[in-house]
This record gives C-alpha cells, sequence and structure tokens, in this order.
C-alpha cells in the first residue's frame, strides 16, 4: 500500500510538473537568431503587410541544423519568405537528444507547432497515432508542384495507410565501397550494377589473401543490416500490414545463413576477434577490407587513403534493397494555416533554393529527381560514382517501424549476437524470434 501512495504522489507531481511546464512561454525576442517563441499559446498568426495583405506566421520546430547550419536554415527561410511574401517562418531548434521530448511536451499541452521535423522513424510513430495533417488534397490542387519533382520512393516513404502526411526533406543511404586497388591487384572485375551475392562471393574469395590480412568483403551481423538483407533475397519482419511477424522465413533464414556463412564457411569477412577492435572503416582504409557496406556520411573519412576507390550499388540475391535513412517535415493536424505550412514543407522538400544551399553547405542530401540541382556533389570526387547515392533510391528500404520499436531492436539484437558468436544457428535464432516479435504486434 504505501508503494501504491508513493506512485500516486509520483504521478501527481508528474502532472503538476508538466502543467506547469506547458504553460510558460519563451518571452526572448527573435532578434538574435530569428528562433520562434516557443509554447506561445496566444501568439498572433496573422498580421497585415504594409500593402494591407493578411501576413501569416508559421512557427517551424527542428533538430537537423545544429549550430553548423542554423545559418542554411536562415538562408532557406528568407528564399521562402522572397518567394511567399505573405508567409513569415517563426523557427525554434533543439538538439535531437531533446526535441522528441520537447515536441511531445508541446503537442501534449496544446501548443503544437504548425510544422516540425520528424526522422523517419518517428514519422512513423505520429502518423499512427493521428497527429499529422494530410496532405493529398493540398497536394492535388496545388497546380505549381508535381510529386515527380522529387525521387518517387523517397516520397511515398512519408505516407501511411496510402495517405500523405509527410514530405521528405534529406536522406542519407548505404551502399558498396570497394578497393580498386585490390581488385587489380586480384585480377577482379569491378562490381557492376547487376552482381548478385554469388557474383561478390566469387570476388571476394579471389580477394580474401589472409597471410596479408586482407579479407574480400564486410557486413555487420547486427539488426539494421539484416533487415535490408533480408529484403534483397525478397524476405520481410512483417507482412504489408505489419499484423503479421514474417521473421522466420525461407527468405530470412537464408539470407541470415548467407551474412553468417560468409565469416564461418568462405572466411571472407573478418569475424570480431580478428578485427581486434578496429571498425569496419579503419580497416578499409588500412587497405584490409577489399568491399566494405557502409554510410554515404563515410566518404569524407575516406577522402585521404592511399589508395583508388569507388562505390557501387550492393549486390542482391533476388532484388536489390538499399537502406534509407530520412528525416522529412510534417504538419500539425489543427494548425491554423494548413495550405501556408504546405507552401512550407513543399518548399524545403523541392525547391531549388533548398536543395542548392543544402549541397553547397554539405547539410545531407535532398531527395530531389532533378540530379542538375545537386551537381555539385556529383562532382566532389572521391568516389567517381557518386550518381550511385540517387540510384540507390530507387531500390530502398525503410526500417519496420512498430509502436515497440525499442523491444523489436533489443530481441533482434540479443538473438542475432547468439548466431554470431555461434551459439544458435540462423534457423533457431529466427524461429525463437517470430513468436517475440508476433506479441510486439497483436
Amino acid at each position: 500500500m504505501r508503494n501504491l501512495f508513493k506512485f500516486l504522489a509520483f504521478i501527481c507531481i508528474a502532472l503538476f510538473l508538466a502543467i506547469v511546464g506547458c504553460s510558460q512561454t519563451d518571452t526572448s525576442s527573435n532578434e538574435a537568431s530569428n528562433k520562434s517563441k516557443e509554447g506561445s499559446e496566444n501568439k498572433e498568426t496573422t498580421s497585415v503587410s504594409d500593402d494591407g495583405e493578411d501576413v501569416v506566421t508559421i512557427d517551424y520546430f527542428t533538430f537537423s541544423p545544429g549550430e553548423q547550419h542554423e545559418e542554411d536554415l536562415q538562408k532557406m527561410i528568407s528564399a521562402f519568405e522572397a518567394e511567399n511574401p505573405n508567409i513569415k517562418i517563426n523557427y525554434e531548434m533543439a538538439s535531437f537528444d531533446d526535441y522528441f521530448t520537447k515536441l511531445q511536451t508541446r503537442l501534449a499541452g496544446g501548443s503544437a507547432p504548425d510544422t516540425f521535423e520528424l526522422n523517419y522513424e518517428s514519422f512513423v510513430n505520429y502518423a499512427s497515432k493521428d497527429v499529422l495533417l494530410p496532405l493529398d488534397e493540398l497536394i492535388k490542387t496545388d497546380s505549381d508542384f508535381d510529386p515527380s519533382q522529387i525521387n518517387q520512393e523517397a516520397f511515398k516513404a512519408f505516407q501511411h495507410n496510402g495517405k500523405q502526411y509527410g514530405m521528405v526533406e534529406s536522406f542519407s543511404n548505404v551502399v558498396l565501397y570497394y578497393n580498386k586497388d585490390l581488385f587489380d591487384e586480384a585480377g577482379v572485375d569491378y562490381p557492376s550494377a547487376d552482381w548478385t551475392w554469388e557474383d561478390e562471393l566469387e570476388a571476394a574469395k579471389k580477394l580474401t589473401n589472409k597471410d596479408n590480412g586482407i579479407y574480400g568483403t564486410y557486413a555487420p551481423i547486427q539488426f539494421w543490416e539484416f533487415y535490408k538483407t533480408i529484403e534483397q533475397n525478397g524476405g520481410s519482419i512483417f507482412n504489408t500490414d505489419k499484423t503479421e511477424a514474417t521473421v522466420n522465413s525461407a527468405e530470412n533464414i537464408a539470407a541470415l545463413q548467407w551474412m553468417i556463412d560468409k565469416v564461418h564457411k568462405y572466411d571472407v569477412t573478418p569475424s570480431d576477434a580478428e578485427m581486434s577492435g578496429q571498425s569496419d572503416g579503419d580497416l578499409f582504409k588500412a587497405g584490409k577490407i577489399a568491399m566494405l557496406r557502409t554510410g554515404i556520411w563515410m566518404m569524407g573519412s575516406f577522402g585521404d587513403v592511399p589508395f583508388e576507390w569507388d562505390i557501387a550499388l550492393e549486390p542482391g540475391n533476388t532484388q536489390k534493397a538499399h537502406h534509407f535513412f530520412a528525416n522529412g517535415l510534417a504538419a500539425h493536424k489543427d494548425t491554423e494555416h494548413p495550405e501556408a505550412a504546405w507552401k512550407w514543407l513543399k518548399f524545403m522538400s523541392a525547391s531549388e533554393d533548398a536543395a542548392k544551399i543544402r549541397v553547397d553547405s554539405s547539410w545531407e542530401l535532398p531527395a530531389v529527381s532533378n540530379t542538375e540541382l545537386v551537381d555539385a556533389y556529383l562532382q566532389q570526387t572521391p568516389p567517381e560514382s557518386k550518381e550511385v547515392v540517387f540510384e540507390a533510391l530507387d531500390s530502398l528500404v525503410v526500417p519496420p517501424v512498430i509502436e515497440e520499436w525499442n523491444k523489436l531492436t533489443d530481441a533482434f539484437g540479443k538473438e542475432l549476437d547468439l548466431v554470431k558468436f555461434g551459439e544458435k544457428t540462423p534457423e533457431e535464432a529466427l524461429n525463437d524470434l517470430q513468436p517475440q516479435i508476433q506479441s510486439l504486434v497483436d
């Protein structure tokens, strides 16, 4: 009983603090950085310009600029306001670690921003909870917008249950890096777009030189790599509507077997012990890994290696599949200015100005279909084959997000470790995982 009273007291205190927190407003001005006033429930969202026209103010909450790119965000806002003189943008930034706590507090307290940034995983969560403004009618009636301006797979990634609730803002992905010098020394043809797992394995066998500590290929054995790899074999973690787990399908078992066989059967991938605490990136830079699956964010760290390298699409088995990590923008369903909010979302996703500012400042990549807008990025070498980054979007795979996301990733992490260290077979691990994952969606 005493524990019950303690629990009730804790709840009361938490509610009181939440109410107090939600009632406070940030009265600081926008003079220094044009940041919006947080939680200002009574602020004016319309005013009148000198020419007598109504001016709408849209709040924008964001985490991705940080201090490094705040000036670039300000440039985007200036370009948008020049194009839309009757719309003003007030922005507020928060660190990623604090962002979603603050956003949830504002949503719960009735002071939601008109527009806000969401990474893909969070987008799915918010869209499923009926928090976001459906954009379909706004898109349909906007004669100035054509969805083909955006890579279609990236555009569709921010749909939920057949409706458009967000707009892709920026992305990163994973491709196949390869050491051209090692390929040349081994007399092996460079990876091509039509390579399969079998092609990769045959090349890796020829490239592996254990005497010199060189391994033909590397991909980590962990959840993030697993859900992408099974897609390359026609597998998945759930059915289409995520009501049934398909964890122990034949396709998934075969894919995990492929991942582990490269380490223990074919000996073309180093084990954790053989890596001796070094990262896969460090081994690639040291010329010890011929092919490496890793993110495009690693390109800068490979800029000064003493060998030639390039990138290619990842080999698949039955089909291609590439990671897609993205940030998007959404509007709150109760915004007083849906048309103005839509214009801001559209600008940040598809405008030439926003795309150019991103590329020129090396602030992530826009998912635009017009490659001329990212020409400056494509011209930066190495690698020579930068276009592969955008080609990979055509076979993108998004994380299989569910409400119990953390429990899902934890469960997979434990079982995949048991496989990696030889304590379970792929079939045993996935059979054990099947009921665990099913319970998360029941």
